[in-house]
C-alpha cells in the first residue's frame, strides 16, 4: 500500500519532455501563417495591375468642322521646259538646280559661229543697199540738173524735142532706180533681222522669273528640240514660278457638291507633317475622269513658304469656315477616358518602364472624339485608359493584348 502511493508520487519525465515540443509546434504553424499572409498582402500590395493605354497625340481645332479630305500634289501653274528653237551644240551653261532666274535672262548658248557670219553677211548687204541709194540720189541729182538745162535750151529752141525726151527719160530712170534702191535696202533689212533672230535663237532665255527645277542637258551635248535624233536633248533646263504653286487633289463626283470656288482648306504636306499651311479653293476643272469618277479640284495656297515644292504629296482638308487665328496650331490631344480626377484636380497615367506615373492636366476644347489637355505630357506619351481608384502614382502595371 505504501508502494503504490510512492508510486503516484513519481515524475512522469516523458510527459514533462512532450509537453513544450507540442506547443512549439503549435506555434510554428502560427508563424507560418502570419509571414505567408504578410508575403501575400506585399504581391498583392505590388502586383502588375492590368491596364489598357493610348497614345497621347496631336490635332487641329479646325478638324472640327472639316467636311470632307482629299489627296494630291503642289504643281506649279506655270511651268515651262525651256529649249532653243534652233539646233546646234550647247556650248555654254549659266545655271544649275535650284538657280533663280529672271525672266529674259539667258540660260545657255548654243554654237553660233555661222549664224553670226550669215547675220555680219546681211549687215554688208545693207551697207551695199545704202551705198547704192546714194549712188542713185547722185545720179538723180544729175538727171535733174540735166533736165532744168534741157527745158531751158528746148524754150529757146536749141535743142530738138527728141534730144529733150531723151534727158527726161534719164531723169525718170533715175528716180526709178532711187525707188529700187530703197527697196533693195529693206530686203537687206529684213534679212539681217532674219539673221539676228538666227542668232537669238542660239541665246535660251528664261520664259518668266523662276527656279531652275531640272538640268536636262550638259555642255557639249546636241539640242534638237524638234527631232528625236539619239543622244539629242529637247529641252535644257525646266523651270517653274515658284509663286504660282498650287495643289491639284482628285474629290470623288459624289462629293463634289461639298466643295465651293473660294472655299477655305487646311494642306497638310508629306514632307513637312507638323505645320498646316492654309489654301482656297482657286477653280475646279469643267470635266469628270471616267475612270476614277473624281473631278479635279486646284487649291491656291494662301501661306506662302520657301519649302513647299513642286510635285509634293498633299493632304486637303476641305472646310465649313476658315480657321481663327487661335485655332491655327495644334493641340495636345487624348482620349476624354484617360483625363481622371484624383483629389479635385485632373490627372493622366503615364505609362513608363513598367511603371505609372500620374501627371496632372487641364482639360481644353474637344477636337472631334479627343479632347485637349495641357500639362507635363507630350505627343507619343502612353497613357491607361480608365484608371482603376486602386491604380497609384508609381504603381506597376502590365498592358493588356488589345
Amino acid at each position: 500500500m505504501a508502494n503504490e502511493d510512492l508510486s503516484r508520487l513519481r515524475i512522469d519525465r516523458d510527459a514533462v519532455r512532450a509537453a513544450p515540443r507540442g506547443r512549439f509546434k503549435r506555434w510554428w504553424w502560427l508563424a507560418a501563417l502570419l509571414v505567408a499572409g504578410a508575403a501575400f498582402w506585399i504581391f498583392a500590395r505590388n502586383a502588375p495591375v492590368n491596364v489598357e493605354t493610348t497614345t497621347i497625340s496631336q490635332a487641329y481645332p479646325s478638324q472640327a468642322y472639316t467636311l470632307l479630305n482629299a489627296t494630291g500634289y503642289v504643281v506649279a501653274q506655270r511651268k515651262a521646259a525651256v529649249a532653243s528653237k534652233a539646233t546646234g551644240r550647247l556650248e555654254w551653261l549659266n545655271v544649275r538646280e535650284g538657280s533663280q532666274v529672271k525672266a529674259g535672262e539667258i540660260l545657255a548658248r548654243l554654237e553660233s559661229n555661222d549664224v553670226k557670219a550669215q547675220m555680219q553677211q546681211a549687215a554688208a548687204g545693207v551697207n551695199v543697199a545704202r551705198a547704192n541709194l546714194e549712188q542713185g540720189d547722185a545720179e538723180m541729182k544729175d538727171a535733174a540738173r540735166a533736165l532744168e538745162r534741157s527745158r531751158d535750151l528746148l524754150a529757146k529752141k536749141f535743142v530738138s524735142p527728141a534730144a529733150h525726151d531723151t534727158v527726161v527719160a534719164r531723169q525718170e530712170k533715175a528716180l526709178a532706180a532711187i525707188h529700187s534702191y530703197k527697196a533693195s535696202i529693206a530686203v537687206a533689212q529684213a534679212n539681217l533681222r532674219a539673221s539676228q533672230v538666227a542668232v537669238e535663237q542660239t541665246l535660251i532665255r528664261a520664259p518668266f522669273d523662276g527656279v531652275v527645277l531640272t538640268k536636262n542637258a550638259n555642255v557639249g551635248d546636241v539640242i534638237t528640240p524638234f527631232s528625236s535624233a539619239l543622244g539629242s536633248q529637247a529641252a535644257v533646263v525646266t523651270m517653274a514660278d515658284m509663286t504660282t504653286l498650287e495643289v491639284e487633289a482628285d474629290v470623288s463626283e459624289a462629293n463634289l457638291s461639298k466643295v465651293r470656288v473660294g472655299q477655305p482648306c487646311e494642306i497638310q504636306l508629306d514632307a513637312l507633317p507638323g505645320q498646316r499651311f492654309r489654301g482656297v479653293v482657286q477653280r475646279t476643272v469643267p470635266t469628270v475622269d471616267r475612270a476614277k469618277a473624281t473631278v479635279l479640284v486646284k487649291i491656291r495656297f494662301v501661306d506662302v513658304d520657301a519649302r513647299i515644292l513642286p510635285e509634293m504629296s498633299a493632304k486637303v482638308a476641305f472646310l465649313e469656315k476658315e480657321t481663327p487665328e487661335a485655332e491655327r496650331t495644334a493641340r495636345t490631344v487624348v482620349q476624354p477616358a484617360a483625363v481622371v480626377e484624383r483629389d479635385g484636380a485632373g490627372v493622366v497615367f503615364v505609362v513608363k518602364d513598367g511603371k505609372a506615373a500620374q501627371v496632372a492636366v487641364k482639360s481644353g476644347m474637344k477636337i472631334g472624339e479627343l479632347v485637349e489637355v495641357t500639362g507635363k505630357v507630350a505627343v507619343g506619351d502612353k497613357v491607361v485608359v480608365r484608371p482603376s481608384e486602386k491604380l497609384r502614382d508609381g504603381s506597376l502595371v502590365a498592358i493588356a493584348a488589345k
